[in-house]
């Protein structure tokens, strides 16, 4: 009963925790002003731009140049954008974590 007890205390606990960076990823978002907005436009113009492009006469030294640019591009609107972000590999560990606890 005791083991139920704090199981159920402590997935409350965790629950809580999460709503919290829930509500703090909607409120940064709310702060996001002007500038970085536009800058993040600029960057989605460019991939569109990149992506229509006509890559067959490119060397392979511009195609690389290129996939570097648009790898530095999505990194910086990932960066922009903000928020939290769960890998599949992360999920697993913690639902096979919350099994073990519980």
């Amino acid at each position: 009963m005791k083991n139920l007890i704090k199981n159920t205390i402590f997935l409350l606990m965790l629950l809580s925790a999460i709503s919290f960076q829930m509500n703090a990823a909607k409120e940064t978002k709310k702060i996001l002003n002007a500038t970085e907005s536009a800058e993040a436009k600029v960057m989605t113009d460019r991939l569109v731009e990149i992506k229509d492009m006509d890559k067959t006469m490119m060397t392979r030294t511009e195609k690389k140049a290129l996939r570097k640019e648009v790898k530095s591009i999505n990194t910086n609107l990932a960066d922009l954008n903000g928020g939290v972000y769960l890998t599949t590999g992360a999920i697993i560990i913690i639902i096979l974590l919350l099994i073990l606890i519980l």
